[in-house]
């Protein structure tokens, strides 16, 4: 269907049963990387996604919903849970009835993952897996629940309050959080208790611009610029909101992506002083240093063994 392509994903769709029914009707709003869906078919469909890209939620409205990713089993989501997906692996919805509705969420990926990375103060690398099922007739998912409801209820209002701007970007970040906060995922118990608290914006932002370029040969007061504040104010609220200095941080960012690099990389094509310098580690043997007071071995034999300690190659001989 042309609508859900042009406002989530490229689709097949197919009518299983009583294509005579078949009515669509969409109300869909956009939220600057959220988008919400209010949907109806009418006829019983099957709709094929491919990757989504994105991470998203389905609630079934009046019927159950039936789907899987990849080559995970089919599940069924009965009205009163979500059904979460992920940003990878093929999607189906396998059985969408037209007796039910859908509300549809979708969360563009880099504005999840930079979320996190906002409220831990770590790197976010691959995907966050989110349990695919949120219960929403209790705890946070309910509160979640009725969140989401009222922005639904508005969709079908013809002057939109949550299309206003002072409206739209603290209900954006309140949807955000609220799912993160609800469903569960390895980051959930950081997010319960953040380190930090909740960082001034200078610090947000000093922050993102180390996550986007790490390997960027930063200085205070390069960072303290883009922050739009003082050197020693930026320093002060480090040390106060992320528990450390800010070339620390970036440090620390920059080991984060060279494990995982380290971890994923063919030994037989890539050396240790290739992810080095990729991250901006210049000096090799202070890198083998920090990488093995943080990861507690040193960086080539994540490169031959990877994430778990077995060798990635049979063919190769650990030294």
């Amino acid at each position: 269907m042309e609508a859900i392509k042009d406002a989530f994903y490229a689709n097949r769709l197919d009518v299983l049963a009583r294509p005579e029914r078949f009515g669509a009707a969409f109300e869909v709003l956009a939220l600057d990387g959220i988008t919400v869906g209010d949907l109806v078919c009418g006829a019983d469909v099957r709709v094929r996604c491919g990757e989504l890209g994105c991470y998203h939620v389905n609630i079934p409205v009046g019927a159950p919903l039936a789907w899987h990713q990849a080559s995970h089993p089919v599940q069924i989501t009965a009205p009163g849970t979500a059904a979460l997906f992920q940003p990878d692996g093929k999607t189906s919805v396998d059985h969408w009835t037209g007796e039910g509705r859908v509300i549809a969420i979708k969360f563009e990926r880099s504005l999840l993952e930079r979320r996190v990375e906002e409220l831990t103060g770590r790197a976010v690398r691959g995907p966050i897996l989110l349990d695919p099922a949120l219960d929403l007739t209790q705890g946070r998912g309910r509160t979640w629940a009725s969140l989401v409801g009222t922005l639904v209820e508005d969709l079908h209002q013809p002057m939109r309050l949550v299309e206003h701007p002072l409206v739209a970007a603290p209900l954006r970040d309140a949807i955000l959080n609220g799912l993160l906060l609800s469903a569960q995922h390895r980051y959930r118990d950081e997010l319960d208790r953040p380190a930090g608290g909740l960082r001034p914006a200078p610090v947000k932002r000093a922050m993102d611009a180390m996550r986007e370029r790490p390997e960027h040969p930063f200085t205070t007061a390069e960072l303290a610029a883009q922050a739009r504040v003082g050197v020693r104010w930026l320093q002060e609220a480090f040390a106060r909101y992320v528990g450390m200095p800010p070339m620390t941080y970036l440090r620390s960012v920059r080991l984060e992506r060279a494990h995982a690099d380290l971890c994923a990389a063919d030994p037989r094509t890539t050396t240790v002083g290739d992810i080095a310098h990729r991250w901006g580690f210049g000096h090799l043997g202070r890198f083998a240093e920090q990488y093995r007071a943080k990861y507690g071995r040193v960086p080539s034999q994540s490169l031959r063994e990877g994430p778990d300690g077995v060798p990635m190659h049979a063919d190769l001989r650990t030294t």
